[in-house]
């Protein structure tokens, strides 16, 4: 690696910073190298919603350098570049909109930035610009592709490069869930980190079909002051990136506290049950199989299940937990009144009163924006809105809601803690490509992703989703490292 260049599909955030510590290169000379990354394959996989003007980028880097110099390092990721997903509200000077990838959101303005999105300043990190999303999350349209939005365009993955002729949403050339366009940021060699967030799997989904180690962070853990939620109950926020110890050190950024050192990247005091892949797979009418995928998955699956019990992590193969199904409220779901009635009556109200300057107010209003403009903001294929008018008719009372939360966690809770605790574990692992994910929803639990191969039949990877109890963070991190010490090196796209 010479004084002045890495690979960018490679490098990590940890390696970039040591370049930093040992005057080999300069934050402004990594944000140059990016942005002519970016314009070779951004306009072809579309990861960016917007960018920062590169003036301003620049300006920031520079600034980092000169306190570098005078021998002020804010944190262990001072000078490095991050993406932010399209729902972190930044304050108008950085000259970034914030949309939720809806054109009704255009024009919306405030002087401050979100909580995070502050902390991640304050910590050093340069903001290159915003991961483009699924439109609202996923709540504007039911079968909108992950990584679609009429303001941002349909973003793809850097190692399929396309999305097959009807595909199923989560189907083998779907980039993901909401969150792809940061997760494609760091794939594609745009950026070292990201930031995601997560209603059910849209942290953990695209990161998985990214190849990227990923963290979505315990419910209630961080300050989600100007970030747009689909659902309070259930949204977290967590970083993405290319290696475990790049997740590690962005934890502790976020959550403020440092990790014990002594054992990353061991598999001391962890004890970890893998879920059988055959049953802990997702439908084939959500994902089609194809010459030889879901043998392919299981077979990599369970190769790393031996692999880490040679190289000494303790085990429970296979492991067990109640299933989806048992995920109700006296027998009914909980998740769709929920996420429905508090985007309507919570999330989108308190995110249009973040701003000084909104367009729109209200649900009401954005479905009549739509309607007017839907030459834009309906483009074809998806020319409907029936999350968002379906959202409209969730009128109940909130004590009925608030009685539904407050029964429905507690069983999410109470499904994950009796599998630890019947069987002697402290995290529960299972394909990335499984419905892990709607556990960690309901209980409000951390759940972190390291990848695994990629699959024969396109080259989309793969991995692990791996959940702990709430505030556990730790024991993901320390799993996450030792997995990484011993197994292959995560792809890299070929671009």
């Amino acid at each position: 690696m010479s004084s002045s260049s890495f690979n960018v599909l490679t490098v990590n955030a940890v390696d970039l910073q040591r370049l930093l510590v040992e005057n080999k290169i300069t934050s402004v000379e990594i944000v140059q190298q990016y942005f002519e990354q970016i314009d070779r394959h951004e306009p072809v996989l579309n990861a960016f919603i917007s960018a920062a003007p590169r003036d301003k980028v620049v300006s920031a880097a520079a600034a980092l350098d000169e306190e570098r110099r005078n021998g002020k390092i804010r944190s262990a990721f001072h000078g490095i570049p991050i993406v932010l997903k399209d729902s972190f509200i930044t304050a108008a000077d950085l000259g970034m909109s914030t949309t939720l990838g809806s054109w009704a959101f255009v024009g919306a303005k405030t002087a401050k930035n979100s909580a995070i999105a502050q902390t991640l300043i304050d910590a050093g990190l340069i903001i290159l610009g915003k991961g483009n999303m699924t439109e609202f999350a996923g709540m504007k349209m039911t079968t909108i592709m992950s990584g679609w939005s009429s303001h941002g365009g349909q973003t793809l993955s850097p190692y399929v490069g396309k999305i097959e002729e009807n595909e199923t949403l989560i189907g083998h050339s779907a980039p993901g869930g909401s969150s792809t366009g940061s997760a494609v940021a760091v794939a594609a060699g745009f950026s070292p980190l990201a930031m995601g967030t997560e209603t059910v799997g849209s942290i953990v989904t695209p990161s998985t079909r990214a190849g990227l180690y990923a963290l979505k962070i315990t419910h209630g853990a961080l300050d989600t002051t100007g970030l747009y939620a689909l659902s309070d109950f259930f949204d977290c926020a967590g970083p993405m990136a290319k290696s475990a110890a790049d997740i590690r050190l962005m934890a502790e950024i976020l959550l403020k506290r440092t990790f014990d050192s002594t054992c990353f990247g061991t598999w001391e005091g962890l004890s970890v049950g893998f879920l059988d892949p055959r049953a802990w797979t997702i439908s084939e009418e959500m994902c089609p199989q194809h010459e030889g995928t879901a043998e392919q998955l299981v077979e990599e699956y369970e190769a790393v299940v031996e692999l880490l019990k040679k190289r000494g992590c303790a085990l429970k193969y296979p492991a067990e937990i109640a299933g989806v199904e048992e995920l109700t409220v006296d027998g009914e779901p909980a998740i769709t009144p929920i996420a429905f009635w508090e985007f309507k009556n919570v999330c989108i109200p308190r995110f249009v009163d973040s701003f000084d300057e909104c367009p729109v107010r209200s649900v009401e209003d954005i479905v009549k924006f739509n309607r007017e403009n839907s030459e834009k903001a309906m483009p074809p294929p998806y020319t409907e809105q029936n999350d968002l008018e379906k959202s409209l008719t969730y009128n109940d009372e909130p004590e009925k809601i608030e009685s539904l939360k407050s029964r429905f966690r507690p069983i999410g809770q109470q499904i994950i803690n009796n599998a630890f605790d019947t069987q002697g574990l402290n995290i529960i692992a299972a394909p990335g490509d499984s419905s892990l994910c709607i556990h960690a929803a309901a209980a409000g639990y951390p759940i972190a992703t390291a990848p695994v191969g990629q699959l024969r039949y396109n080259g989309r990877p793969f991995g692990l989703s791996f959940l702990a109890r709430a505030n556990d963070e730790e024991s993901l991190v320390r799993f996450m490292a030792a997995y990484e010490a011993v197994a292959a090196p995560r792809p890299v796209p070929n671009i």
